[in-house]
Formats: C-alpha cells, sequence, structure tokens
C-alpha cells in the first residue's frame, strides 16, 4: 500500500448517567464507574470549531467529510464504499398535493446497499477493525444485516447475522452472497436479538449493540449534517451556510436515526453553525408501535409490545430499549411528536410516492411519510413549515439461483413464544386502498375536464387520474378554453379551479349550468381561495363538491369522484 498520511482523531467516552470520562481505545458496554448502559462520544469541540468549515471545503460530499466528529481514532482503519452524500430531494408533486411547498426527503436508497444503514456499517465495521475484531455477531430485521455483510466482507471479518425468520427471503440471500453467517431464528426481531446475545456470549465473540453501542449512533449524526449543508439557501432568511429545518421525521424501530440526528444538531449549536435544534417526529407500526402507545400514557420507560402485528417487519420492535427515554425527553422539552400508521396507511404512502413523485421505497421509508400525512392532516405539522422525511432504503432482491439451497441454518424457537410468523401468514395482503376507488370507476367515468391556470396544479390532478385505468383527461388552461372543451367533449365530471385570469370559475358555472347541454355535468370545485360568504352562496346548488388545495388527498378527490360518477 502507498504511504499516506492519515488522520487521528482524540475521542472520549462520556456516561450520561454519570459523566464519567474516558479515552475510547477498547470495547466498552458499560460505565466503569456505575455501571450506565448510554455512553456519548465526546470530542474536542473547540478544535473543530476552528478546522470546519474551512477543512470541509476541500473534502468530497460523503459521510467521512465529517471525520473530526466521527469515534474513529486513526483513518488507516477506516472501511468505506462512498457511503454517505446522498441527495436531499424536493417532493415537487407531493408538496402540490399537502399543499407544503417544503417537503424534501433524503434519498437513503442510494447508499452502497440501498439502505440509511450503509452510514451505520461503515463506522462500526471501522471502529471493529480498529479495535482489532476480527469476528462478529449481529441481530437484524434485513438492512442492517445486509449492510454489515457487505462492510465486513471488505474488511476481511467474519459475520454471523441472527434475522427473524419473517425477513423476505431476498434479503436474506443477499446476506448470505455477501459470506455471512446466516442464522434464522423463528420468533419476533426481540427474541432474535436475545438469541444472538446467547449465542455471542457463549463462544465469546464480539456482539455488535445496536444503538446501546457507540458508532451506530455516532454514524447517524452524518445525516443531519448532510441535510444542514443541503437544505436550499432561500430557506434562510440569514442565508447561512447550514441550517436547520423544523421537522425531522423517520419510521422508527430502535429510534437510532432521531437520536443521532438530534445529537447532530445539539453539535452544530455547539460549534456555533446553527441557532436552533428540529422537532422530531418518530413514526412506528399501528401494529408494534410501544414507543408511541407509551409515550401517550405518559410513561418513563416504554411498555413493550409482546406480539407484533404488523407487515412492516423492519421496523417491528416490540421493545425499544434506551431510545425511547432519550427520545421522549427531547420530544416533551422540546416539542415534535410520536405517531402511529396502519400498514394499509404505509402501503398507501408508498402508491402516493411512487406514483406521484416516482420514488419506489421499502415498506419502513414508507411508513415516515404515512406519517408525515397523518401529522399535516392533524395540524401538528403546520403546512409552512420545512419538513425533511428520510426516505430509509430500497430493497434489490438478489439472484437465488447464486446461493444454491445450504445458504441459511434455522434456529426453531420454543413453542410457548408468541407465534408472529403464524398470525402474519394468517393475515391477508394488504389492498391498495389508496387510488383503489378508480378501479371501480370504469363503468361510471371515461372523461374528465380539468379546468385550472396553474400548469403544475393540473399536472398532479392529471397524475392522480392516470395512475389507474386509461382516462381521458382534458385539459384547460383558463375558463374560456374550459367552458368551449366542456361544450366540445361533455365530460362524465369537471374539475375546475375558481380563480383564473379573465373568465374566472364562477363564471364557468354560471355558464354551463345556464346551458341545457352541459348543465347535467357534475362538477368539483378544488381551489385554494377561503371563500366569502357571498361567495359560497354563490356556489350552492351550482357545483357538487367544494375541496381545498393542499387540504386533501388524492385518495379523498377520488372519492368524491366515485361518488359524483355513481
Amino acid at each position: 500500500m502507498t504511504k499516506q498520511s492519515y488522520f487521528k482523531n482524540q475521542v472520549w467516552l462520556e456516561c450520561a448517567s454519570c459523566g464519567h470520562r474516558t479515552h475510547f481505545d477498547r470495547p466498552v458496554t458499560n460505565c466503569e464507574k456505575c455501571g450506565g448502559e448510554w455512553i456519548d462520544a465526546r470530542y474536542d469541540y473547540n478544535a473543530v470549531e476552528q478546522a470546519w468549515p474551512d477543512a470541509l471545503q476541500n473534502r468530497p460530499f460523503d459521510m467521512w467529510r465529517y471525520r473530526e466528529l466521527m469515534p474513529l481514532r486513526d483513518d488507516v482503519h477506516k472501511v468505506t464504499m462512498g457511503e454517505g452524500g446522498t441527495p436531499l430531494l424536493h417532493a415537487t408533486n407531493l408538496s402540490l398535493m399537502l399543499g407544503a411547498p417544503h417537503v424534501y426527503f433524503k434519498d437513503e436508497r442510494q447508499g452502497p446497499t440501498g439502505s440509511f444503514k450503509d452510514r451505520q456499517a461503515s463506522l462500526a465495521i471501522s471502529v471493529m477493525k480498529e479495535l482489532g475484531i476480527t469476528e462478529a455477531v449481529v441481530a437484524s430485521t434485513g438492512n442492517v444485516a445486509i449492510s454489515y455483510s457487505a462492510y465486513s466482507a471488505l474488511a476481511g471479518i467474519k459475520m454471523w447475522t441472527f434475522l427473524t425468520s419473517l425477513v423476505p427471503p431476498e434479503k436474506m440471500h443477499e446476506v448470505a452472497l455477501y459470506g455471512s453467517e446466516v442464522i434464522k431464528v423463528t420468533a419476533t426481531y426481540d427474541h432474535t436479538k436475545k438469541v444472538a446475545a446467547d449465542f455471542a456470549n457463549r463462544k465469546g465473540i464480539y456482539q455488535d449493540r445496536g444503538i446501546r453501542g457507540i458508532s451506530a449512533r455516532e454514524a447517524m449524526k452524518t445525516l443531519a449534517f448532510e441535510i444542514a449543508e443541503q437544505l436550499p439557501p432561500q430557506l434562510d432568511p440569514a442565508n447561512t451556510p447550514w441550517r436547520t429545518p423544523d421537522w425531522y421525521i423517520q419510521a422508527v424501530s430502535g429510534g437510532m436515526g432521531p437520536v443521532g440526528v438530534w445529537k447532530a444538531f445539539e453539535e452544530m449549536v455547539t460549534l456555533g453553525l446553527v441557532d436552533r435544534m428540529p422537532k422530531l417526529a418518530c413514526i412506528q407500526a399501528a401494529g408494534c408501535a410501544p414507543m408511541v402507545q407509551s409515550f401517550e400514557k405518559g410513561l418513563e420507560e416504554a411498555e413493550p409490545i409482546l406480539n407484533p402485528q404488523t407487515r412492516v417487519i423492519t421496523i417491528a420492535t416490540g421493545s425499544p430499549g434506551p431510545a425511547y427515554n432519550y427520545l421522549s425527553r427531547v420530544i416533551r422539552e422540546h416539542g415534535g411528536a410520536f405517531e402511529a400508521v396502519t400498514d394499509e396507511e404505509t402501503f398507501r404512502a408508498m402508491h402516493v410516492m411512487a406514483k406521484l413523485d416516482g420514488v419506489s421505497m421499502e415498506p419502513a421509508a414508507a411508513t415516515a411519510f404515512a406519517g408525515l400525512f397523518k401529522l399535516i392532516s392533524k395540524g401538528v405539522i403546520k403546512r409552512d413549515e420545512v419538513i425533511v422525511v428520510n426516505c430509509s432504503g430500497h430493497t434489490f432482491p438478489v439472484e437465488k439461483h447464486l446461493l444454491g439451497d445450504e445458504w441459511a441454518r434455522t434456529v426453531e424457537v420454543p413453542q410457548d413464544l408468541p407465534k408472529t410468523q403464524e398470525t402474519v401468514k394468517a393475515e391477508s395482503r394488504p389492498t391498495e386502498g389508496l387510488l383503489g376507488s378508480l378501479e371501480q370507476l370504469d363503468e361510471h367515468v371515461q372523461s374528465i375536464a380539468i379546468i385550472e391556470d396553474d400548469p403544475q396544479a393540473r399536472l398532479l390532478l392529471r397524475r392522480i387520474l392516470q395512475t389507474r385505468g386509461d382516462y381521458r383527461v382534458f385539459e384547460a388552461a383558463d375558463g374560456a378554453a374550459g367552458i368551449e372543451i366542456v361544450r366540445q367533449e361533455h365530460p362524465d365530471i369537471i374539475l375546475l379551479d375558481l380563480m383564473m385570469p379573465g373568465v374566472d370559475g364562477f363564471e364557468v358555472l354560471e355558464s354551463l349550468k345556464a346551458d341545457e347541454t352541459t348543465s347535467d355535468v357534475p362538477v368539483i370545485v378544488i381551489s385554494a381561495k377561503e371563500l366569502t360568504q357571498d361567495e359560497r352562496e354563490r356556489l350552492s346548488g351550482q357545483i357538487d363538491k367544494l375541496m381545498q388545495k393542499g387540504n386533501f388527498t388524492d385518495e379523498e378527490l377520488l372519492e368524491e369522484i366515485l361518488k359524483r360518477a355513481a
């Protein structure tokens, strides 16, 4: 290897319970003074403040850009495949549909193995290498096992991966392809973690401790550092180089991502890079939402869910551990939200993001978007706030024939444990609730006219209608053209804006209703205008439905179309 100069770092470990500090030079599981489990990495922040941001100007935009605030002492041990530096994308059509112009998502699907766990794996495996670890155990619901397996292969570390048997076979195949030992455990994820811990203890093998470890939380900080640099300058009146969103939203299982993001913004405040903290929204599947339920009950400790009932297996952690204590305190003191969404709401969100913004994602990522929809509809998140959602991953199945038949071992769990696998199998497959109502429209509606002067709004409405079925959609950019189209084509339904130049929506209505050939066509008004009492009276008896722009989902729109067409 060519000789080169490597960065070296000073890292201290600080106990959250007693404040005891020690240098990080060996594996640590508990505070040596009080036995506390939650230990934070600390750095020379004065030195970092002097080095940043000038030092960053000459570095590539990846995770290791923020090297000074990561618990690896020497770069010679760094294991990297170009992780981090993922784009922060504007959810253009989603923002328009929700009437929330500042919705962004961190596209973590673009990591080396397709999920944000690549950040965790890169740092965790690097630290293992630095500490001289050659064999390790990890428990996972899929993405962690894939990422750790890829990075351990690069580092030359043997990885034992314990996965609940509910993990999709495609993910298990990919883990096996990297050369890791795959152990399928026929139980919940919480029981899988116990089996893995027992195996590691009996064999004397290093066990990755997830959120209780140091590397995992520190790796998640890099998400926040990147977001702060990526948010558009126009969102900040002061036009500073680093910016804080109003909300950071993520689906949570153990809660590692939001914990890391929060610590990163705390460090940015310490360094004077930002002057405020974001609000955290932690979203869970309703069938396994121990954090949500415990927070609603005002509990200090999370009450475990013993038998998760969700098809979103990757976030089905019934016992979240110490992250709940941390996040519940943060949300109580600084604002934010815990929210639960059903599996059906998650699958609807998958359809919305794929069909409107061209983004296909795994269910865990869609859970976060479903939470966004619910929190906006409740008014918890304001429509003018800056929102960042973690689009945490995208599943890429491996070719099954590459592995043969002997690619995994199975551990049978005693029958007295909850039958999560059987329960899930017995559940019916999710129906496509979102946009599904269009399936019923075929015999009722073949043509729809959109009369709207905003081209983006026309595009969104057309896209909603095109997502299911082959319908004739006519568009008009002003009232006069709209009247002409309706007279020529006689559509089954009209979607009408009120505020248009020249002939406005009120005049369009009066003209169409006065014409015997068009007076019977149902009209749904979609407008951003706050109507006066006189204007509402003017519409009375002339329209079938009034819907507020930015205040309805496409499901609601399609349900209204279905009602008028029946």
